[in-house]
């Protein structure tokens, strides 16, 4: 027990720094994918931070078998270098008994990455769709800023707003220009106004821009042949803003229970490929224990390079074998079960590896001492 203890606290506390490293790489890459967005108007600034704590649950489910994966690796590796795993050996922990205490520690992690992969990975998921579809469906107003030029009509114009009211339904000193005409011959139009507001039609729903107090100046550049148009009121259409931070897949976002009861073959993808990563997790266990074998003379390191690689093809592989049966070119059975099967094996076959070559020199030594007799 005391073994058990000691392994088991340095393979969770690595996997925990390990795994906070990883996930703020990761949440840094998507938070800067998302804050490029709201700087271009796509999404609202507000809910950053909330998109970010939704998504968290889908980057742990990844992240974490990882962080466990080199955890494993990162310990049992230094045990070998400063020879306690020989002590270790020399007390009777062979290698199956390692595996045996590895795979405590991996149960509790494949619980800890079912938890998010069946519950709160499709929760997360789900709400961020609700708020990212609510996005799409603002209006490029909503997403005017003060103090700056922002493109409008993906691309078709651009604004200026001195100021916007708190309760963002009034624009004050409005500079819009945009390219108006066919590609024959197209012209410039400029627009000014003291302020703006928003109008929703009263039956079809659609949102306009309504200037008022203000001129239209029309023209092409470099020509003094252009029209000047002072109004009252002028209307602009406002298309809906977009987001590419959407989900491609719905079935994402479906909760485990709908997965069960559905039959299409999205839902059922999608259900293999989230019991897959508990399953994952306890593969690569049985795996990294063979692969964190390390001479002392060649430095605690030395492996896990090609270790990641492994690791890498293995969840490479999930990931192809989920993008070819969503296409409908591989059968659900035998699915993903069948790259699962693959590696179990390769982690069995290096796991008795060991024990295979010890079996063979004392049978090789047995043979040549009868000889001598």
């Amino acid at each position: 027990m005391i073994i058990f203890r000691y392994l088991s606290r340095e393979i969770l506390l690595t996997m925990f720094a390990v795994s906070s490293i990883l996930l703020l790489i990761t949440m840094s890459s998507r938070f800067a994918r998302y804050l490029a967005e709201a700087t271009t108007g796509k999404i609202s600034v507000d809910i950053l931070f909330s998109l970010i704590g939704y998504r968290l649950p889908g980057f742990l489910e990844l992240i974490v078998p990882l962080g466990f994966f080199i955890a494993i690796l990162l310990v049992y590796g230094r045990l070998y270098i400063e020879s306690e795993m020989v002590v270790l050996s020399a007390c009777g922990m062979s290698q199956r008994k390692l595996v045996n205490i590895t795979l405590v520690s991996a149960m509790l992690v494949a619980v800890l990455v079912a938890g998010f992969s069946l519950w709160l990975s499709p929760m997360g998921a789900r709400q961020t769709e609700l708020m990212l579809d609510e996005q799409r469906h603002r209006s490029e107003f909503d997403s005017l800023q003060e103090g700056r030029f922002q493109s409008l009509g993906r691309g078709q114009a651009m604004t200026y707003v001195e100021s916007v009211s708190n309760n963002r339904k009034r624009l004050n000193h409005v500079f819009v220009a945009q390219v108006v005409g066919d590609m024959s011959q197209e012209s410039v139009a400029v627009i000014v106004a003291e302020s703006g507001q928003q109008m929703v039609h009263p039956t079809y729903g659609q949102r306009y821009l309504v200037l008022h107090n203000g001129y239209r100046y029309e023209g092409l550049p470099g020509n003094n042949n252009y029209k000047v148009m002072e109004f009252g009121t002028y209307g602009a259409y406002l298309t809906p803003a977009d987001s590419s931070a959407a989900f491609t897949n719905e079935a994402d976002t479906r909760t485990t229970s709908e997965l069960l009861a559905s039959d299409d073959l999205e839902s059922r993808v999608a259900l293999q490929w989230r019991i897959s990563m508990p399953i994952l997790v306890l593969v690569v266990a049985i795996l990294a224990v063979p692969l964190s074998r390390t001479n002392p003379r060649q430095g605690r390191y030395l492996k896990m390079l090609p270790a990641i690689i492994i690791y890498l093809f293995y969840l490479g592989a999930l990931i192809g074998v989920r993008g070819v049966m969503d296409a409908g070119k591989w059968p659900l059975m035998p699915g993903l079960w069948i790259i699962h099967i693959l590696y179990l094996g390769l982690a069995l076959l290096m796991v008795n590896w060991h024990n295979l070559r010890l079996w063979r020199q004392s049978r090789r030594s047995r043979a040549a001492e009868v000889s001598h007799a």
